[in-house]
């Protein structure tokens, strides 16, 4: 049994709830089959509202991501799924273990990152002083950026890099993704403007074709986000392989997350 069917058939029970969560999300137990496993429950009943996205479709975008991330084939977001909970239907999220942000981040006093790191910005420290916020120039980073750039994800911050023990690094929280309007704000900047790699653009081709509108992705999309918000995503894919390079700031949108982390 895989684990997508763990958590759409078991018992789903309530054990606690992540209390700095801006919506309700709750640390749950699926039992099945005399096994058990841990995960993150987000009923749909506990989003609050946003002024740029539809009331009660979060956890549909959270199942979406997962579902784009599987057709890239880098496995960057955990196990999700859709289904009925003890608070009506929801996300549920297989739960990885791992210091969120671990150590892909960090302010250094300097003007230039040095090797094996990227820059972001500066950032305000306090007391008048400016800090270089930087991320580590690394190819499972680069991988989510690119993830990003196509779900159009408003909020990739800090704390939702989770490297886990066996080396894997999984993005959490995508709540607020697929827009129609270009909404990228992310703390990835590093390879702003740089060429995609050998590897993105055979995934982003692939992507392409899954998204046809007889693609096996544009079926599993269909019923978690609106038509319009489909021709948008092909769109950003169309347009990552037309300039083959990763995205720039655009200007009309704040491009980092607030809080950063």
């Amino acid at each position: 049994m895989t684990t997508a069917d763990h958590l759409t058939r078991g018992e789903l029970t309530v054990r606690g709830q992540i209390r700095d969560a801006s919506n309700a999300v709750l640390y749950c137990a699926v039992a099945h089959a005399g096994e058990e496993v841990t995960c993150v429950y987000k009923p749909v009943r506990g989003e609050r509202p946003l002024w740029d996205f539809p009331d009660g479709t979060l956890a549909q975008r959270e199942v979406a991501a997962y579902e784009v991330s599987e057709a890239t084939g880098w496995g960057l977001v955990p196990v999700t799924v859709l289904r009925d909970g003890p608070y009506g239907e929801g996300m549920c999220q297989q739960w990885i273990e791992g210091e969120p942000g671990g150590d892909l981040l960090a302010l250094v006093d300097a003007e230039e990152p040095e090797p094996g790191w990227k820059a972001i910005g500066l950032a305000d420290v306090g007391e008048g002083r400016t800090a270089l916020l930087v991320h580590a120039d690394d190819e499972r980073l680069r991988r989510l950026a690119v993830l990003d750039a196509v779900i159009n994800n408003a909020d990739r911050k800090g704390g939702h890099l989770l490297p886990a023990a066996d080396g894997r690094l999984y993005g959490i929280d995508h709540g607020v993704t697929f827009n129609t309007e270009n909404k990228l704000r992310t703390l990835l900047w590093g390879w702003a403007g740089e060429p995609l790699t050998a590897e993105a653009v055979d995934v982003l081709r692939g992507l392409s074709d899954a998204l046809s509108p007889t693609g096996d992705l544009t079926a599993r999309l269909a019923p978690l986000i609106t038509p319009a918000e489909l021709d948008a995503t092909r769109a950003r894919v169309g347009a990552l392989l037309t300039t083959g390079r990763h995205p720039e700031p655009g200007g009309e949108w704040p491009a980092i997350p607030w809080p950063p982390v």
